[in-house]
């Protein structure tokens, strides 16, 4: 959970592209399982081979062990509302106010100058490992929303496609605040008329001395594939088509 990957602007596209061509851009954002995604293996390659007609360009702000409200500025106001105490929450939090939405807010501005008219912009979130763990379930669905409604007005991008990776099975059914927020994002991306969602349950499976796991982190191999299911569920919602129900699209 300790490692860190800060986004940084990362093109995708050809430098002898023609300038015409259509530009999809994507903002790559959340906790651990994010920030140990590299595109380069899963995501640039998939969407090179769905988008051959066009750019895609991307940024990614990623830092492990983060919770939401670093990145919402509201989270205060929203776990009150739930009952929780927002100050104690955040009495030992090490890092202060919103720095990774800032981030975000940042890299698209930079990212527009080169790209002002984009055809799409989806984003694309893993995160709510340390909501779960700290037991602020009950503020998540909210504060989830909420970050999607604050990236659309703030990049003035209302039809900006979301796209949510679901926590995968390493909280066990036993764990009701890991299923809270599981079932959190699953909701949102139905019903947001622009959104999908992402199943990991797959990727984490990692032998151990002969023993599988449901590890809290990834394979090399899943996170390839996350990176992969992203683009296809942003594709299908770019395409104005039905994402997969199953989180699993081929």
């Amino acid at each position: 959970m300790k490692h860190l990957v800060f986004g940084l602007l990362i093109l995708t596209s050809s430098l002898a592209a023609a300038a015409d061509k259509p530009v999809h851009l994507f903002i790559l954002s959340g906790q651990s399982n994010m920030a140990g995604m590299n595109p380069k293996l899963g995501f640039e390659p998939e969407a090179a081979k769905l988008f051959p007609e066009a750019e895609v360009a991307y940024i990614k702000v990623a830092v492990g062990g983060q919770p939401i409200r670093l990145w919402v500025t509201e989270w205060d106001e929203i776990a009150s509302k739930h009952g929780l105490d927002a100050a104690k929450v955040r009495a030992n939090d090490k890092t202060k106010g919103t720095p990774y939405y800032q981030q975000i807010l940042d890299q698209f501005a930079a990212l527009l100058k080169k790209h002002p008219n984009p055809a799409s912009v989806t984003f694309c979130w893993m995160q709510g490992e340390r909501d779960a763990r700290e037991g602020l379930h009950p503020a998540y669905a909210d504060a989830l929303q909420q970050l999607v409604a604050n990236l659309r007005r703030d990049l003035k991008q209302p039809n900006m496609n979301v796209v949510i990776g679901r926590l995968s099975d390493h909280g066990k059914p036993t764990d009701a605040n890991w299923q809270a927020v599981r079932k959190a994002q699953v909701d949102l991306a139905k019903a947001d008329s622009r959104g999908a969602w992402v199943d990991c349950d797959d990727l984490n499976n990692k032998e151990k001395n002969g023993v599988m796991t449901d590890d809290l982190h990834y394979t090399r191999e899943g996170y390839e594939l996350l990176g992969r299911r992203y683009v296809r569920q942003a594709k299908a919602l770019i395409n104005g088509q039905k994402p997969a129900e199953s989180g699993r699209p081929d």
